[in-house]
């Protein structure tokens, strides 16, 4: 397009500042480009209209013909200047050719592996397919297939493949959990995680960890302990970058609830993110080191925790090697870490080994640099507990000693 070229303001998306192609209008009146404004409903999980701020109180987009057909005009009377006309666009799919496709699934393997050929091509179109597959029902019947022990391995995986891209908003997801099917999605979705190919097991993390964000206190308490099986397993076997922060992501937000933190002691868990910890390649990307350290802190908050979190022989060098090295919520969550069993497993000898592995040089450097307040007073109150059997320790540094808190 030539550069002279001036376009009438009004053709404009306000999300990708480029001429719109398929313009809609929303609730609140303001029109966008579809991709642009889908992208920010349900990709970004927003729900306020980028140019008045107010809330989008239906998600359901309206065309603007006549908007569509002035900025086709316009692109046809400067095609001289180089403007490419843009193409009339493709209506999303309706509900009820989805529910015929759907039904024409259940009289053979072979018109359901059919079915999900077409779902696939339909979910890679646009994301206004995926919602109108949703309001379809295709979540339910996609977790059926899941959930068949007489669905073939291919037709699980590429049904679960699909459950996975369909991008299931929250309340679709809160439907599914609470379905009659809820029971049988979770347990499926671990033995896929046991015996899965690696893509499938990915999957099935993937989604686990979408599904638990929405499931409620009660769902969370009553997990089984075979969960924080599979997930140890995700862990160790490392099948993928996204599996692992998932799997780690599922631990955060379960181990809170009820007695999940002695099912995750006992599921192996401590010792596996220690292993993690210990793998620089891990620890390359922050964000997994700092979950790593959140469930630590968590675990270590129970008895049986902090007692298998000491059994493992490098773990406290671990941690205090984290410490300054990955980010704040990193350094806070291990000096917490360090505090719970420097504090309620005080023994001689964890003293000493604390003090020789170099915890306490650590702890008085966290009190000389910028780090956050609750940080500085934990690594405080713990150096002060202990102050008989390290402040006039000879492993000391004259800096470390100045920096003691009295």
């Amino acid at each position: 397009m030539d550069e002279e070229i001036e376009i009438p303001p009004f053709f404009i998306c306000p999300i990708s500042l480029e001429i719109m192609k398929d313009p809609v209008i929303v609730s609140t009146g303001i029109t966008y480009d579809r991709d642009s404004i889908e992208k920010w409903l349900f990709s970004a999980k927003k729900n306020s209209c980028p140019v008045t701020k107010q809330d989008i109180t239906d998600a359901d987009l309206t065309p603007n013909h006549t908007l569509r057909r002035l900025i086709q005009s316009w692109c046809t009377l400067n095609a001289s200047h180089g403007v490419e006309r843009i193409p009339t666009p493709r209506p999303p799919i309706s509900k009820s050719e989805i529910e015929k496709l759907l039904k024409d699934s259940a009289s053979s393997h072979q018109n359901l592996a059919k079915c999900l050929k077409r779902l696939r091509h339909i979910v890679s179109e646009n994301a206004s397919n995926k919602r109108c597959l949703e309001a379809a029902g295709v979540p339910e019947f996609l977790a059926t297939v899941v959930s068949n022990k007489d669905s073939s391995m291919i037709l699980t995986d590429e049904a679960l493949s699909l459950l996975y891209h369909l991008d299931t908003s929250e309340t679709g997801l809160k439907n599914l959990l609470n379905s009659k099917k809820g029971n049988d999605i979770v347990n499926s979705l671990m033995k896929i995680m046991q015996r899965g190919m690696y893509e499938s097991r990915a999957y099935a993390t993937l989604l686990l960890k979408n599904i638990l964000e929405v499931a409620d206190p009660m769902q969370i308490m009553t997990l089984k302990p075979a969960v924080f099986t599979e997930v140890v397993q995700i862990l160790d076997h490392r099948i993928s970058h996204k599996a692992t922060k998932s799997a780690l992501h599922i631990l955060v937000n379960v181990c809170p609830w009820g007695r999940n933190r002695h099912k995750a002691v006992e599921a192996g868990v401590i010792s596996m993110i220690i292993e993690l910890l210990m793998d620089e390649s891990f620890s390359s990307d922050r964000r997994g080191p700092e979950m790593a350290m959140v469930v630590l802190d968590l675990l270590c908050q129970c008895a049986e925790g902090r007692a298998e979190f000491l059994n493992h022989g490098a773990a406290i060098a671990v941690v205090c090697k984290k410490i300054l090295r990955i980010s704040q919520t990193a350094s806070d969550r291990a000096v917490r870490v360090l505090f719970s069993v420097g504090r309620f497993c005080a023994t001689p000898a964890l003293l000493n080994e604390m003090l020789q592995l170099g915890v306490v040089g650590k702890l008085c450097l966290v009190l000389q640099v910028s780090c956050g307040s609750k940080t500085k007073e934990k690594a405080k109150e713990l150096l002060k507990l202990h102050a008989r059997a390290w402040k006039e320790s000879p492993c000391l540094t004259r800096n470390m000693i100045l920096a003691y808190p009295s």
